[in-house]
């Protein structure tokens, strides 16, 4: 199967819409098919070499205003031409939003099938940084998925509200997590020691620093004795945080094995983005045998088991944050049997085995369009 992804990120920028792409060609690759990536460029001096494991095509790009971690595709006609160059079976739109808009509608004049990763909550971003917006945000999102042959949700409660808003042809399609990276094994003491010379309880967070991860969230945390906050990531709430967070460890933008490492270290995990249409970190959280504490809404209600593998609390309470902390710090039984249950529950939720599920809608896909191709 010829297969290109679109995607609105792609390595070496850190996202979840990045990684799941890096993943989804990787795996495309190992199963014998021949993928291509057309993505954004990255910023000049950003090495990208070796990252991809197929041909890239990289468009045109610039800085998102005030988010420069984040590249916006150009106009270019190096996508309809990546397109017809790769002889295309199916396209791939990860996030579909200004460069995957472009794809499908390149996907459609040459009537190559299209399937559609939803991946980001547009809506609630417009409420968070416009406090207005979200109707609009759903009318862009219906009408870039409508014209997709297959939409994949990544939790239950995207496919509901995809449903709810009317996009037609959805089906869940969730994530991986590289059980293997990560692993509880990987705890460090000396890394520890480090971060909490005194002893002190670990709670992490790993993402983005952007306002709508609500990070404050976790300044209650911060207050309580014998607690340590470690923050790991980058992004523009960077400068706020440092203040709103007295106390707190900021690691910057880790990657790799060494993030592995950080994540097994931490005694507790700490989510606190309401608009989570799944939550990868909770899932590397969860593989590396950590407990987790995360907004029950979005993606986490489908990977948090409550009071089996962390806690759920209401969205942006800073107050139930601070007392699940508590709750966790005051008894390290508890933290290890949900961190054990967690390890236990992502066992079998392997890049391989979603890899595979992919492959099969993208091969429902191609089946229907030729019984509708053949019908005509």
């Amino acid at each position: 199967m010829r297969v290109v992804i679109v995607t609105e990120s792609f390595p070496p920028d850190v996202n979840g819409v990045a990684h799941c792409a890096l993943q989804t060609a990787r795996h495309l690759v190992d199963r014998g098919h021949a993928p291509l990536v057309v993505a954004p460029a990255p910023a000049p001096g950003n090495k990208v070499a070796g990252l991809a494991p197929c041909p890239v095509v990289h468009v045109p790009s610039l800085p998102l205003p005030g988010y420069p971690q984040v590249r916006v595709a150009l106009p270019s006609r190096r996508l309809a031409a990546a397109l017809i160059e790769h002889r295309a079976d199916i396209v791939h739109l990860a996030s579909p939003f200004i460069l995957g808009v472009r794809g499908m509608a390149a996907a459609a004049r040459l009537g190559i099938p299209a399937v559609a990763i939803y991946q980001t909550d547009l809506a609630g971003y417009a409420r968070t940084y416009v406090g207005a917006g979200e109707a609009a945000a759903w009318r862009r999102i219906r009408s870039v998925h409508s014209a997709a042959d297959l939409t994949l949700a990544p939790s239950s409660v995207s496919l509901r509200d995809l449903e709810a808003h009317s996009v037609p042809r959805v089906k869940l399609w969730p994530r991986g997590v590289d059980t293997v990276r990560f692993r509880p094994d990987l705890r460090d003491e000396a890394l520890r020691r480090e971060l909490a010379p005194n002893g002190e309880l670990i709670v992490g967070y790993v993402g983005r620093l952007a306002p709508e991860k609500h990070i404050e969230l976790l300044a209650g945390a911060c207050e309580l004795p014998g607690v340590r906050v470690v923050i790991v990531g980058d992004g523009p709430s960077q400068p706020n945080l440092a203040e709103a967070l007295p106390g707190a460890v900021f690691l910057g933008r880790r990657t790799g094995d060494d993030l592995a490492r950080i994540f097994a270290s931490f005694d507790v995990f700490a989510h606190t983005g309401p608009f989570e249409t799944f939550c990868q970190t909770v899932q590397e959280a969860m593989a590396s045998g950590v407990p987790v504490i995360a907004p029950a809404a979005g993606g986490p209600l489908d990977l948090v088991a409550h009071e089996r593998t962390g806690l759920l609390v209401p969205p942006r309470d800073a107050a139930a944050v601070r007392e699940a902390v508590q709750k966790l710090a005051a008894d390290p039984a508890l933290r290890s049997a949900y961190g054990t249950a967690a390890r236990d529950m992502v066992e079998g939720r392997t890049w391989a085995a979603v890899g595979d599920q992919l492959i099969g809608h993208y091969a429902q896909v191609l089946k229907t369009r030729n019984k509708t191709v053949v019908a005509a």
